[in-house]
């Protein structure tokens, strides 16, 4: 059954068609925030954010854009709390994403072929951690969550121009720490 029954069914009340879509959604809405988080906190972000999914789902006009819609919300649960995060720690407030020093956050999963191959699983995982939060959050989104230019966009309320740009400088600050550390990219 396709998401877009799935939400049109759960949004008539079916229960079991809720719980699908949970079910089918959980590990990548949990693997995007814990690419973006530590593991001792993705597991507290990941549920605020399934919270905030299924409050909004009766809202949703468009159920075919499900997972731009559905990531949309589970970045501004990220984004949130790296704002609180940020906030508690300098005891000033984080007016966007893109302040935030990107050693502030990062996981250490492994990846999914990133980069078209460009990187192992290990030297993704350690050079991702380099790269500033605005880029590594569309490689995730593109390369590891499968969303199209389009739909990165959408989920980061920026130009399709602006997510090609970060895709990328990230491509390119990936290459050059290879470069400096010897590897072949």
């Amino acid at each position: 059954m396709s998401d877009e029954l799935l939400v049109v069914r759960a949004q008539l009340g079916d229960r079991s068609a809720l719980e699908e879509l949970v079910a089918r959604w959980q590990t990548p809405v949990w693997t995007y925030v814990r690419r973006m988080l530590d593991a001792q906190r993705a597991d507290d972000v990941a549920q605020d954010a399934w919270l905030a999914i299924v409050r909004a789902l009766p809202r949703l006009r468009e159920p075919e854009r499900f997972a731009p819609w559905l990531f949309t919300i589970v970045r501004r649960a990220v984004a949130n709390h790296l704002r609180d995060r940020y906030a508690s720690r300098t005891h000033q407030t984080v007016r966007d994403l893109d302040d935030l020093d990107p050693s502030d956050t990062l996981s250490d999963t492994a990846l999914h072929d990133p980069i078209g191959g460009l990187l192992d699983r290990a030297e993704a995982v350690a050079h991702l951690a380099d790269l500033p939060v605005p880029e590594r959050e569309v490689l995730v989104l593109h390369y590891l969550e499968d969303l199209s230019v389009a739909d990165c966009a959408r989920v980061c309320d920026v130009s399709v121009g602006t997510v090609k740009s970060r895709l990328h400088r990230a491509r390119r600050l990936l290459r050059e720490r290879l470069e400096e550390k010897g590897m072949e990219a």
